[in-house]
């Protein structure tokens, strides 16, 4: 929006502590490090409520806490999605978000660059349609100068089985194995991320103000029943999770308890986005914002409009805190319902992953394992000088990108049966108990979808994670469970209680069964007994099936 001088942006980022945003650490560049500042400086470090349906712990949910977003912490895999999936979001009723009407966008974002070698994408099956890909946008999108012969192994294995490498992972015909680009910049081999892409190249711009270590406490709204009234809680709250977030004091240089003051004598115009004429005299104002739990607060008032982009777990909170959200979870908490919205923290979705690991004999030398980088000194040293020298060599491929995402009916017998039980169900059998009818009809429309999409040979069910030294790991890409997001107090620092309920819905247990049996298939083909895996031996005397259905995941 910045290339617009008319306007003035202010982004307001509650980001790490520690300088506010990366150093451009190797950790966050360096593709051989994906996913080991998980939990670091940069994370949110929140997690979920007790899983109860599986084994009652908690379970880790990464979301960046930094300038970029989780951008910084992905795996950078650049994958689109399937077009079913985009024309069933239109189908809902979203006029322009089907597939022809997001690929402009797209597009627009990436400069593509096709792999290095004519030889490499043959060998690997990593081919492109030049008329959906973009030449001149901010995030580069490339290979990895290396790459590891397993995947070659793995593709030919799921060919034998009747499942076709995809020509272009990115054409919207996103189901079977593929080779996925990365965002990494061709040239000097890291990360392309959003702060490097959208933020850096415009830092300059005098209309841009993006302001770090601040926590957005609430939207203001006013009109009939509107929380416009500012006043300064009290302090407590942890910070929103257990990264650090002590922010400035100052926030903008107006001092504590300070604000972006209105002309004087004048009401800040308002920009006002009409929903429907119940609610057509509601207006956002600004937002409410402070460094820590601790400080006062402080607000900046809008002459245009306010996007609220916190992802989708503080994106929800946020809302809820500002009245927009279920009635009587608001009422719960004593915050003003500006707006009845049960949607709002309900119907989450979240693909439940199991690891899995087949190690590959570590003698061969036609097939050099990722592993060595952590377990050979002498191997990971040269590898890391190649890197360093020339940005080639294993330490640019630590993204795993050689993937597949499987239709069911390619992988199983048991498909109509599967789709047949989750046709059958009632809309509420596996929900949260007293959601809205709203909500309900909403879940009762996506399951018809999901059935009908999911017999389909062009829709994926689920998706193979390969890291080439022998994880075939497998995550539920269309699960039929659905989870929540609440607040658990009014305290803005308090964490939402994140409950993704995986596998709550039995037919997400039956697809992974399903999945995890398809592994031995695959694993049992000529090309991956090569790789010569090891399998572990059911001990217990439990057929499979059941023994992997009812484990604890």
């Amino acid at each position: 929006m910045s290339h617009s001088s008319s306007l003035m942006i202010i982004s307001l980022l509650a980001a790490a502590s520690v300088g506010l945003c990366d150093h451009y650490e190797a950790i966050v560049q360096d593709p051989v490090y994906v996913g080991e500042d998980i939990g670091g400086i940069y994370d949110w470090d929140l997690e979920t409520v007790p899983q109860t349906q599986l084994d009652g712990n908690t379970r880790p949910m990464p979301q960046g806490k930094v300038l970029g977003g989780g951008s910084i912490l992905n795996a950078m895999c650049w994958n689109r999605g399937g077009s079913d999936d985009f024309d069933a979001w239109e189908a809902f009723g979203n006029p322009g978000w089907g597939w022809a009407g997001i690929l402009p966008y797209f597009m627009k974002s990436e400069t593509y660059t096709p792999v290095y070698s004519n030889e490499i994408a043959e060998e690997y099956s990593i081919h492109y349609n030049p008329a959906v890909h973009g030449v001149s946008g901010p995030v580069q999108v490339s290979y990895p100068k290396y790459f590891y012969p397993q995947s070659i192994n793995l593709f030919a294995g799921m060919n034998v089985l009747g499942l076709p490498t995809q020509f272009d992972p990115n054409d919207g015909t996103s189901a079977g194995p593929a080779f996925v680009p990365t965002d990494i910049d061709p040239n000097n081999q890291t990360r392309s991320d959003a702060r490097r892409t959208y933020f850096d190249p415009y830092v300059t711009r005098s209309n841009l103000h993006v302001v770090t270590g601040q926590h957005v406490t609430r939207v203001l709204i006013e009109g009939t029943g509107g929380n416009g009234e500012v006043d300064n809680p009290t302090s407590g709250g942890n910070d929103n999770g257990n990264g650090p977030a002590s922010g400035n004091n100052d926030g903008f240089g107006f001092g504590p308890g300070g604000s972006t003051p209105p002309l004087s004598g004048q009401t800040p115009p308002r920009f006002v986005r009409r929903q429907d004429p119940g609610t057509s005299d509601l207006r956002v104002s600004g937002v409410e914002f402070a460094p820590n739990a601790s400080a006062p607060r402080q607000t900046v008032y809008a002459t245009r409009e306010v996007i609220v982009a916190a992802g989708a777990l503080h994106s929800a909170q946020l809302l809820q805190l500002s009245g927009i959200g279920p009635e009587s979870l608001l009422n719960r908490y004593n915050i003003t319902v500006a707006l009845n919205m049960p949607g709002v923290g309900n119907n989450l979705q979240d693909h439940p992953l199991v690891g899995t690991f087949y190690p590959w004999v570590d003698n061969n030398a036609s097939y050099p394992s990722p592993t060595e980088l952590t377990t050979n000194a002498t191997y990971n040293l040269e590898a890391e000088q190649e890197y360093d020298t020339d940005k080639t060599g294993p330490w640019t491929a630590g993204s795993p990108n050689g993937l597949a995402f499987n239709p069911l009916p390619l992988i199983s017998n048991n498909t109509a049966s599967i789709l047949s039980n989750a046709s059958d169900q009632n809309p509420t059998d596996y929900l949260v108990a007293g959601l809205d009818p709203t909500i309900i009809a909403g879940f009762t429309a996506q399951k018809q979808s999901l059935v009908t999409r999911l017999a389909e040979n062009t829709v994926a069910a689920y998706e193979i994670i390969n890291n080439n030294a022998g994880s075939l790991t497998v995550s539920v890409m269309h699960p039929f469970s659905r989870g929540t997001c609440y607040i658990q107090s009014a305290d803005p620092f308090q964490p939402p209680a994140i409950d993704p309920r995986w596998l709550t819905n039995p037919v997400d247990r039956q697809v992974l069964i399903e999945a995890l049996l398809f592994n031995r298939q695959i694993l049992a083909t000529p090309p991956m007994v090569e790789l010569q895996a090891a399998q572990f031996r059911n001990t217990h005397g439990i057929p499979p099936q059941r023994h992997v259905g009812n484990a604890p995941i």
